[in-house]
Parts: C-alpha cells; sequence; structure tokens
C-alpha cells in the first residue's frame, strides 16, 4: 500500500535555526558584495532569515470509513472506464464472485460514477448523483480505476473520494506512475489515507492476456487489503501532520547555501538557486502591491491553499522579479485559479505553462515584446515566477500532480505589442475581451509545443490564411491530433504578417472566422491518428476495426465532403475532386498576440489549454512609487485610443 510521505514535507511549515548570529547580520566586507538582477545585494557569508512561501490548506480532513471485515455478503460498486477498464473490471467482477459467491456486484453502466472531486464548497451534481445511487443500491465498497494518466487519474479518484465522504470504504486501481497522484489527490480533498492498488505497468501496452494475468495475481489481493485491512495507526499520524504556521515567522536563519538546500529539500524550490524571501524583501514587494502582509488573494487550487499576499511576494523574492512587478505577480496568482487554464495541467502531455501582459505598465516597467522575448531577464523572472507559484501557491509538484512524460519546460512570459497593433490597426487581445486599451491584464494559458514557428514568404493575406489553416490541423491537441476534435490555440503573429493579413480581414475576429472555414482535417487521417494513438484505452481491431472507427467519427464530428485543400491536391484524383474533412476549430478557442521580431515574418500555433485572465490592479500611489523607483509616469505608455 502506498503511504503519504511527501504530502507533509511539502505543506508543512517548520522552523529551522543553522546559526546562532543575528539573522540581520551581515558577515562581509561591503566590496565583495554582489548586486543581483532585481536590484537587491547579497554577500559572501550574510545570514538570511526566510519565510515559508505555502499558505494554509482550507480542506479539513474526513473521518474515513472503517474497513470492512469480509466482503462475503456485501454489496461492491467497480466503477471507473479509463486505461483497459473493459478488460480489468470484468476480471475483477468476476473475482469477487467466485471468491465471495454471496456478494454483489455493480459495474460502470450500472451505477455510473463521480469524476473529478471538486474544490470546498462546491457542489457538483456527478459527485451527488453517484453518492445517492450508492446510498440507494447499499454499497458497501467502491472500487475504482484505472489510473494511468494525469487527467483520469484524479477523475477516478473523484469516485473513491465521494465515497469515503459517505462513510464507504474505497480503493482506486492506478499504474505505478500514478498511485502517489491518487494519494495526494485525496489527500486534497480531506482523505488523508487513500487506499491505491497499483497495477504492475502500463495498462495498454499489455496484451489482454497480460492485463487479466496481472488483474488476478497483482491487483485482486491488493484490492482485498485495501478494502479489508484497518488502516495502520502510524500513516494515519503521518497523514495529519500538517500544520500552519504565522506566514511571517522565520522558518530557517543561514546563509544562502543554507536556505537553497533547505528549499530543495522541503520542495519549496524549483532546484535553481533562490533569493531567501526574507520579510525585508517581501515588505518592498507588498508596498508596490499597495497590499498588508495578510492581504486574501486567492484560494488555489488544487492544494486549495488560501494565498495571501506575503506568499505571492515570497514566491516573487524567490524568483528574482523586482519589487515593482508584485500587481503583475499578484493578478497571474489570481489567474492561477481558473479552471479552464487548470484543467489540463496534470496531463502526462505536458502542457506547459505561460502567461503573457498587456496594457501600458508592461512597456512601463520594460517586460520585453519584441525578438526573444522570453528569454529576456524580466520575462524570464515572471516566468519562472509562475512555476514557483504554481507549486508553492497551488500546490502542483512534478511526479505527483504534475505528470508529464518528458517534464516541462520553464514558464514563459510573453507581451502583445500593442503599438504594433495600433499600427496594424487590429485590436490587442485585452481589448477584444471587453478591457478600455489602457487597462493592464495577464492571461495565463498553456502549450503543448514552443519554438516550431512558420515564415510566409509571401504577401497575399489569403495565401498566408491558407498556410496558417494548415498549420493548425498539422498541430491539434497532442502529436498527430490524436486526442480531442477541438482544442485551444494561441497564434503568434509578428507585425510583418499581420499587416499583409490586415489587406484582408478587417480584424482577428476576421481572420479567425476564415481560419475556422478552411481549418479542416481529412477524415482518414484523424481517425487513424485516434485509432492507433488513441492517448486511454487500446481499441481492439477485431471487435472494432478501423473502417467502423471512421464511419463513427464521420458522424461524432461532422466529417462533411468538402474541395480537397489546396495543399493535398498533389496526388492524382484529389485536384478535381473532394473529401472527407472535419473541422478543427471552434469560435472563442483561439488567441492571436501580435508579439515577437518586427523585423521578421514569423508565426507560431500553440495548441495548449484554455485561458485564465486577471486584471493587474495598481495601488493608488503607483506614479509616486514609480518616480521614487526612477521610471516614467505611466500615462507616457498609454495608447492613444484613435
Amino acid at each position: 500500500m502506498l503511504r503519504i510521505i511527501s504530502i507533509t514535507a511539502a505543506v508543512t511549515c517548520l522552523t529551522v535555526n543553522l546559526h546562532a548570529q543575528s539573522p540581520a547580520a551581515a558577515l562581509c566586507d561591503d566590496s565583495i558584495c554582489m548586486t543581483q538582477a532585481n536590484g537587491h545585494t547579497s554577500c559572501p557569508g550574510e545570514i538570511f532569515s526566510a519565510v515559508c512561501p505555502l499558505g494554509e490548506s482550507v480542506v479539513e480532513p474526513v473521518a474515513q470509513a472503517p474497513r470492512l471485515s469480509t466482503l462475503e455478503g456485501k454489496t461492491i460498486a467497480i466503477v471507473g472506464g479509463s486505461f483497459m477498464a473493459s478488460t480489468t473490471h470484468p476480471e475483477i467482477k468476476r473475482l469477487i464472485l467466485e471468491e465471495y459467491p454471496t456478494a454483489t456486484v455493480y459495474v460502470l453502466s450500472e451505477i455510473g460514477s463521480a469524476g473529478v472531486f471538486p474544490a470546498p464548497g462546491i457542489r457538483r451534481n456527478t459527485v451527488e448523483t453517484f453518492q445517492r445511487k450508492l446510498k440507494e443500491l447499499g454499497i458497501d465498497a467502491v472500487i475504482s480505476g484505472n489510473g494511468g494518466c494525469g487527467l483520469c487519474t484524479p477523475k477516478e479518484t473523484g469516485s473513491s473520494i465521494a465515497a469515503e465522504y459517505i462513510g464507504i470504504p474505497s480503493v482506486t486501481i492506478a499504474a505505478p506512475g500514478f498511485a502517489e497522484q491518487v494519494a495526494v489527490t485525496a489527500a486534497h480533498s480531506g482523505v488523508l489515507t487513500a487506499r491505491v492498488a497499483v497495477y504492475p505497468g502500463a495498462f495498454a501496452s499489455h496484451t489482454e492476456a497480460e492485463l487479466i494475468e496481472n488483474t488476478r495475481n497483482v491487483l485482486w489481493p491488493q484490492i482485498k487489503r485495501a478494502l479489508t485491512e484497518p488502516i495502520p495507526e502510524n500513516e494515519k499520524r503521518a497523514a495529519g501532520a500538517i500544520a500552519a504556521a504565522d506566514p511571517r515567522q522565520t522558518v530557517i536563519s543561514g546563509s544562502i547555501e543554507d536556505i537553497n538546500r533547505y528549499f530543495n529539500e522541503m520542495n519549496w524550490s524549483d532546484g535553481l538557486p533562490i533569493i531567501p524571501p526574507t520579510m525585508e524583501r517581501i515588505d518592498e514587494f507588498l508596498m508596490y502591491g499597495g497590499m498588508q502582509y495578510d492581504t486574501p488573494i486567492a484560494t488555489l487550487p488544487i492544494a486549495h491553499r488560501r494565498t495571501l499576499a506575503i506568499h505571492v511576494a515570497a514566491c516573487g523574492v524567490m524568483s528574482g522579479c523586482r519589487p515593482e512587478y508584485m500587481p503583475i505577480l499578484t493578478a497571474i496568482a489570481r489567474a492561477l485559479g481558473s479552471p479552464d487554464f487548470r484543467r489540463t495541467l496534470s496531463s502526462t502531455h505536458a502542457w506547459n505553462p505561460y502567461c503573457w501582459l498587456n496594457g501600458p505598465v508592461a512597456r512601463q516597467l520594460g517586460i520585453d515584446c519584441g525578438q526573444g522575448e522570453i528569454s529576456e531577464a524580466a520575462n524570464a523572472t515572471i516566468g519562472r515566477f509562475m512555476n514557483l507559484a504554481l507549486k508553492n501557491l497551488a500546490g502542483y509538484y512534478v511526479k505527483q500532480d504534475r505528470m508529464g512524460t518528458f517534464g516541462y519546460l520553464m514558464p514563459w512570459c510573453l507581451v502583445e505589442d500593442e503599438q504594433a497593433c495600433a499600427r496594424v490597426g487590429w485590436s490587442p487581445y485585452h481589448v477584444q475581451n471587453g478591457y478600455r486599451i489602457n487597462d493592464n491584464t495577464v492571461t495565463v494559458a498553456s502549450a503543448l509545443m514552443w519554438g516550431n514557428n512558420m515564415a510566409p514568404s509571401t504577401d497575399q493575406a489569403e495565401r498566408i490564411a491558407q498556410l496558417v489553416a494548415w498549420d493548425i490541423t498539422e498541430r491539434c491537441q497532442f502529436a498527430l491530433g490524436s486526442g480531442r476534435q477541438y482544442t485551444y490555440r494561441t497564434i503568434l503573429l509578428t507585425e510583418p504578417v499581420a499587416r499583409n493579413l490586415k489587406k484582408a480581414y478587417d480584424d482577428k475576429t476576421d481572420f479567425e472566422r476564415r481560419l475556422i472555414e478552411m481549418a479542416r482535417r481529412p477524415l482518414h487521417e484523424r481517425a487513424f491518428a485516434n485509432y492507433y494513438a488513441n492517448p486511454g484505452s487500446r481499441i481492439d481491431p477485431e471487435t472494432f476495426p478501423l473502417s467502423r472507427y471512421e464511419k463513427r467519427l464521420a458522424r461524432t464530428e461532422d466529417a462533411a465532403p468538402t474541395p480537397c485543400p489546396e495543399w493535398y491536391a498533389l496526388p492524382e484524383g484529389c485536384r478535381e475532386g473532394e473529401i472527407m474533412t472535419l473541422p478543427v476549430m471552434q469560435p472563442d478557442m483561439t488567441a492571436m498576440l501580435i508579439t515577437g521580431d518586427a523585423a521578421r515574418n514569423k508565426i507560431q500555433v500553440m495548441p495548449g489549454g484554455g485561458y485564465g485572465m486577471a486584471e493587474i490592479v495598481l495601488p493608488g500611489n503607483w506614479d509616486d512609487l514609480m518616480q521614487q523607483a526612477g521610471y516614467a509616469p505611466l500615462s507616457q505608455f498609454y495608447i492613444d485610443r484613435q
């Protein structure tokens, strides 16, 4: 059985004093001090007093039901439909009835499932319906599975959590890399000692015979123990050791090396060197944010931590941001809670988080929108803040609930070039979304790829549109477009390309409408990819051949005969005829930004997840603060409405 071991380390703030010297003592000669990118100075041997960057969880632990003494005569639900459940679940039912002939077993089609368990205080109909069904049928135990990916594991764990909430013992089946995700997902919802049965390998890579054998010999003994053996007392104590501290309390005093080592051990850092989050530095950030240390910012899933201004500032200090970025960092923290943005973060497909800024404050602070922008110091530190905030404020940890198979890029920060937008005559993104031109906003998003851009070598707007539409059909969700039919996309356009598109399209919305018309994928390509590279369960060609699967997709994804796209027109027989295609775009799922190298004709299409947007709120004395810091007034960076 999996024991919860990393949760406590990740969220408990402990006090460690590694030096007897005064926390403020600076034990060095000023001549060898170093000024860092954010303007702070540090010296060899200096002692720092750092605070904890984590907020307090708002989730109350649930008193879990006692395990059963036996499964004989009990009524058991086997739910969930992920990752070869069509093979494992019937075998589990057979094993139950073989060993316990007086038991009653219900399966997914008879009882349904709960889906992802909601945040505290949120009601979800699927959960309530599932719990009501469990009660109506007199269910004594729930078996849910199979957790084999970053998105399906929380979904299958949700049924187990829902059962535990109403006093029904449960166990969740998961592949080895997802067992801890089950435990952590449950703990974030108050079920501190979730039971997990671990399948030995990747479900969809095993043959039918291997699935049956492993279900019988590996899963079944674990399932029985999970439902009938009492939860060990020491495991309960370890899981219950979570504690919150005064957010201003020093958790470690020591050298910069001591603090970096400790923050790494506590999983509060990303492994790169951090600047110690001392109260002195945090107070600078709070000043530019116009907030007290205990100002509430957000309660952020998935750990449901109550984030205060001090926690945002601490992550800002750690990342190397300048104090004057605090209003931007606060807005990012608020935007991180958006369900559309968060929905894909735990996927094994590694949706890389990033953000972009709109409004004059980005220009005032010198955050770059030109060539190489995400690599500039200001943009890079804001991107790093996002990485630390996902971990410390929201509770996303690699190998725990950020399950990217090959890992992640560091998040990045873009800025839309609104002066270029004005020259072209297209509205910037925030104006498209109801903000005024000189409002300040941040938008968070996620991408499944980066850097593979296209350079249209034509000034004809329609040809450029064709190229973008073709690019879009090639870049759907997951490689080969094997995932969902429709995908959120961000399209980056440099000014020369946008200027040429303006010849035919009055605004971004007109251009999007044309792309929706043209971006259609050949049905057979889509069927082949989704059939043989299905991101979930394997499809059995004997019971469901590709030809039949293609006919089903034609119905469910609105395929229609259309003229062959010009880029597919070379093969004989296609140029004059029609081809079955299906749409890959629909309205309100595409963001277009004019940004990047204004001397280059480039487009980048980035499929990814949904968006979260927040206004950047500046304190009333912002102009005074900026003047003291040596910045020009914000009004000098306004764009004329005309």
